[in-house]
């Protein structure tokens, strides 16, 4: 069996970097473009959207939030579903990839609720079939913090406690990511998909299970890798995305400061505003390409110690199981010999 790949990620803003990638706005490096037109919108927007960033802003605007949304608050979380390469392959062979899809906008509808599930897109254009999700963080009930603050101190009138909150904390504790993990892999494991290893104790292993267990390390490893890479391929489209803005927001400036001079050459002085304004931008376009270049550099350190501490692994599987091997045939020796004399 092979397994699961199953990453959520909070997005701050429209997510408008992550939305041209989806969207197939600009086309990544690593995509086939003769496959793209195979990729698919697995769910339809309503009428006058445009696209995953508007679906997002209007789930917000129609959810009957009553508190004011921080420009730091996560408007969304980014969710990628997948399997390992091979395992995903065979799905598609086999003909049973819209069964695949439907199962998997099942599950999330269920487990988030399917006003929450606001972008759907299937990718067969990238090496491993996989789709991407969006889902809007809207959940009901007190805030943690007041609930907790209620409990210390006299109410003196009720409060509901059905209040409609914009919250990824609520969704994305370390409690509950597990649980998405387990019955995701339920789900699918109709698909032949399991979830990933959690962990494993040092036990002795026939020569049979030694190998089945190197083989589910190698799987594993490969679904993580096919994750970690995409998520990747993600931060580059947003730098590329990022970087084009900036370009655009200098020529801008460009145009401004030279209205602003000739403005200034008049007394007037309403162009210094604006161009302050874009030099802000400008200084917010170049902090945010320093950041996912950071996250570049993360993902591909993380792929490199994943890939060595795999390896280290095998090394260390072989080494017990050949001492094994070695310790059961000086028994075996002598056995024989104490029946010998």
């Amino acid at each position: 069996m092979g397994f699961v790949v199953l990453h959520m990620e909070k997005a701050h803003g429209s997510d408008s970097g992550t939305t041209a990638h989806i969207e197939r706005f600009i086309i990544p490096k690593n995509a086939d473009p003769t496959r793209t037109h195979l990729n698919r919108r697995l769910i339809e927007y309503p009428n006058g959207v445009k696209d995953r960033s508007a679906a997002i802003q209007q789930r917000l605007e129609e959810a009957g939030l009553t508190r004011k949304i921080g420009s730091n608050q996560v408007r969304a979380i980014r969710i990628n579903v997948s399997g390992t390469h091979e395992d995903m392959k065979r799905i598609e062979e086999e003909g049973r990839l819209d069964e695949w899809c439907a199962d998997n906008l099942k599950y999330f509808a269920d487990t988030f609720g399917k006003e929450n599930i606001v972008a759907a897109h299937l990718h067969r254009d990238e090496e491993t079939p996989h789709i991407h999700v969006t889902l809007v963080p809207i959940v009901k009930g007190e805030r943690k913090r007041r609930k907790r603050e209620e409990q210390t101190k006299k109410r003196y009138r009720k409060k509901p406690t059905d209040t409609v909150r914009l919250c990824a904390d609520d969704i994305m504790t370390r409690l509950k990511l597990k649980s998405y993990q387990d019955t995701y892999a339920e789900a699918m494991a109709k698909y032949g998909l399991q979830r990933g290893i959690d962990g494993s104790k040092a036990r002795h292993k026939s020569t049979q299970q030694y190998y089945r267990d190197i083989q589910k390390l190698a799987d594993s490893l490969k679904a993580e890798v096919v994750d970690l890479q995409q998520q990747k391929e993600t931060a580059q489209e947003e730098l590329r995305q990022a970087k084009k803005e900036i370009q655009t927001e200098k020529l801008k400036g460009a145009a401004t400061a030279a209205a602003a001079n000739i403005a200034e050459s008049v007394g007037s002085l309403f162009g210094s505003n604006k161009v302050k304004t874009l030099e802000r931008e400008n200084t917010a376009l170049h902090r945010e390409v320093a950041d996912h270049e950071e996250t570049i550099e993360a993902l591909q350190d993380r792929i490199q110690t994943m890939q060595a501490d795999h390896s280290r692994e095998i090394r260390e599987m072989q080494q017990k199981h050949d001492k094994e091997i070695a310790d059961k045939d000086t028994r075996h020796k002598q056995e024989i010999s104490f029946l010998k004399t």
